[in-house]
């Protein structure tokens, strides 16, 4: 398969790519947002946008009222998101709880996905249960209860968890923390009993929070999938979370790298412009090969996963750790090249730097994905 896009995804993304410069812009939504101390973290009037471009129901299936395309078209939405660093929910949930929500009844669907195609509704994922991401290890417990469950633990860090009307949550139903088997994926509504946030913003100014979950009661109708047999759907819903936020890596790195190379043509040194030193011209070429590099192994990891193969789950952990080391090398040689300015709020190249940062977390850093990639490797 070429690494490269065809003629619709091509023009997909000069869509997407227009859209963001113009109606994502950092001034116009990220500081916009953060200068005010935003609850949410983004704009509402945005998501709607979203849904009018046909954004928010990319994943879905066209039988649920979707679009029906692939993890390539949403990682095309995903790098024009991250090269802007547009505060929106869509990798929460349009790529993680929108792939949930494939596998769910005709009743979880109808009930949840309209609201998501439609902009009217936020979702987003429960998944970690600590600092970091790990979620081999479920403790979260939901115990049967009548006809329902009762869902007791906590999860950390779920992005626009008190913004989103549904988390999905991953929950042990059976067996020991650690237990491959024994998960089940519920679809739990924000006005549930017993669920509380502690809201914090994290360090490129999105929201996250906090969660407990002191005996909510969840009828048999929240249940995504099989009661006990939700790794699978888990695991679907982590892959293409995690090639979507490989591909919101890359356009990171390529709105970092961008701004760099401008201001080299732009800065004057000792009476010439510091793009013509040949020093800074090699670190810029590495720069470039490295985010190529990294936009390539992306989009055969969204290609794999689309086409449903077996070495799709490798793929996307080789792709989240290549685009961790190329982001980060993005936004460190931007702030450096940068000088003093690049320190300060008055130049965006800070907020790339942490955007990065919080990125290379989520779902995964790229030693966690390393060590995946060695243990798949049979290393």
């Amino acid at each position: 398969m070429p690494l490269y896009y065809d003629d619709d995804q091509a023009m997909l993304a000069e869509t997407a790519q227009q859209f963001m410069a113009e109606e994502g812009a950092i001034a116009k939504q990220l500081r916009h947002w953060r200068d005010r101390d935003c609850k949410d973290g983004f704009g509402h009037g945005l998501w709607k946008q979203f849904a009018e471009m046909g954004f928010t129901g990319m994943l879905v299936g066209e039988d649920d009222g979707g679009l029906g395309m692939g993890n390539v078209e949403a990682g095309i939405v995903l790098e024009n998101i991250g090269r802007n660093l547009t505060p929106s929910p869509f990798l929460s949930s349009s790529v993680l709880a929108a792939t949930a929500l494939k596998h769910g009844s005709d009743d979880v669907r109808g009930r949840w996905l309209p609201g998501l195609i439609e902009g009217e509704k936020v979702y987003t994922v429960a998944i970690d249960e600590g600092a970091k991401h790990r979620p081999e290890t479920i403790a979260c417990k939901a115990e049967k209860s009548g006809n329902g469950f009762k869902l007791s633990g906590k999860k950390d860090y779920v992005v626009y968890g008190a913004s989103s009307e549904m988390i999905v949550v991953a929950a042990r139903t059976s067996g020991d923390d650690s237990d491959s088997d024994g998960i089940t994926l519920f679809a739990v509504p924000q006005d549930a009993d017993g669920m509380s946030h502690d809201s914090v913003r994290l360090v490129d100014s999105s929201m996250a929070s906090h969660v407990t979950f002191d005996g909510v009661e969840l009828d048999g109708d929240a249940v995504i999938g099989e009661v006990d047999g939700g790794r699978e759907v888990l695991n679907a819903m982590l892959m293409a979370g995690r090639v979507g936020a490989a591909a919101e890596g890359v356009g990171v790195a390529q709105g970092a790298m961008d701004m760099t190379i401008d201001y080299l043509k732009q800065r004057k040194q000792f009476g010439k412009l510091i793009g013509e030193f040949q020093a800074l011209q090699h670190r810029a070429a590495h720069l470039y090969s490295e985010v190529e590099i990294a936009r390539a192994v992306t989009i055969k990891a969204a290609q794999l996963l689309d086409g449903g193969s077996e070495k799709a789950d490798l793929m996307a952990s080789v792709a989240k750790a290549k685009v961790a080391k190329a982001a980060g090398l993005a936004v460190k040689e931007g702030v450096q090249m940068h000088g003093g300015i690049g320190m300060t709020d008055e130049y965006d190249i800070g907020l790339y730097m942490k955007r990065d940062r919080a990125l290379q977390e989520f779902l995964g850093d790229q030693y966690y994905h390393a060590g995946r990639v060695a243990e798949m490797s049979g290393y």
